[in-house]
């Protein structure tokens, strides 16, 4: 990680009520008077890391660390109520006018991607640059790629039968909805066993050598029960877009808007097909291959590739 910034912390951090069940959480740190940047964190349900502010220059960019719904420190915890991509993205819109920020800079990785990009299309006016990192186009295929049965549980098929293992009938497709009654059932412990191992699937997979401390990290209690939650909520409903290639079909509305793609070659949770579908769809991108990356942001390669886009989006002011 030889370029990311110091760590820092904010220099304030507030709520805003985005529905009459929904507040989210949101931190601000770096320069109080420098560009705007916004940071959307993966997903969904992961919440802010306080190394997601280290991808930025402290001393230029203002920037703003929001928990979407249901996630981190957003309220209430894990809620599937009114919590969809297009609720998320007009949080979004909410809180740039509530920070009365004209233009920001948004970068976001895995789900973040997709949330950027679906944000993006339904505001373009409102981006001064994307920056984005494990791309997820959210099409089925890239869904069923994940949670079923021959895609990643080909490369990791130990990880993946520890993650099949709470379903009374593993293997037979319908992982989502076997998993979605487990993770809302009224019995706690049910609940609580089904997050873990499915949070402890993705953490298993986001990282080109193994991290234990990633793992502990996401299957610890409530931080997996958001993520589980969240995620298979999501995925169950193709998360939320209109049209199965939804975002492809409608990157013509970011013509104008720069745009920079990271992807880990080894991404086995958002394969490289999906960055290169994008880069293709928009002629003006920039796509970089980090080849010894895989999921996750941390990893050296990946996060020098970011700080590389926050850096050269400077000359955007």
């Amino acid at each position: 990680m030889s370029q990311l910034y110091p760590p820092i912390k904010p220099y304030a951090t507030d709520t805003l009520s985005v529905s009459p069940l929904h507040t989210i959480c949101y931190e601000e740190s770096g320069n109080r008077d420098g560009q705007p940047a916004v940071f959307l964190h993966g997903g969904p349900g992961v919440g802010i890391l306080p190394d997601y502010r280290r991808f930025f220059d402290p001393e230029f960019y203002r920037l703003i660390l929001p928990d979407q719904r249901g996630a981190g420190r957003s309220t209430p915890a894990a809620e599937l109520e009114e919590n969809s991509t297009w609720e998320i993205v007009d949080d979004l819109e909410k809180l740039r006018c509530h920070l009365g920020i004209e233009k920001w800079v948004v970068m976001g990785g895995s789900w973040g991607s997709t949330l950027a990009l679906s944000y993006a299309i339904r505001y373009p006016e409102s981006v001064l640059g994307l920056i984005i990192r494990g791309i997820f186009l959210a099409r089925p295929a890239e869904i069923l790629w994940l949670y079923e049965a021959g895609g990643a549980s080909e490369i990791y098929p130990d990880a993946w039968e520890r993650f099949i293992s709470p379903l009374s009938d593993p293997g037979n497709g319908g992982t989502l909805e076997s998993y979605y009654t487990l993770l809302t059932s009224e019995e706690t412990s049910v609940r609580l066993e089904a997050a873990r191992c499915w949070a402890g699937w993705e953490a298993s997979i986001m990282t080109l050598m193994p991290n234990p401390d990633a793992v502990k990290e996401m299957t610890s209690g409530d931080s997996a029960l958001n993520i589980a939650r969240i995620e298979c909520h999501f995925a169950l409903n193709n998360f939320f877009m209109p049209m199965d290639n939804y975002l492809l079909e409608n990157v013509h509305l970011i013509k104008d808007i720069p745009l920079r793609i990271v992807q880990g070659r080894y991404d086995v949770i958002c394969p490289t097909r999906s960055a290169w579908d994008l880069h293709k769809a928009v002629p003006h991108s920039e796509l970089r291959i980090v080849p010894d990356g895989a999921h996750s942001p941390m990893d050296e390669g990946m996060a020098d590739a970011l700080v590389e886009g926050s850096e050269d989006f400077k000359k955007l002011v």
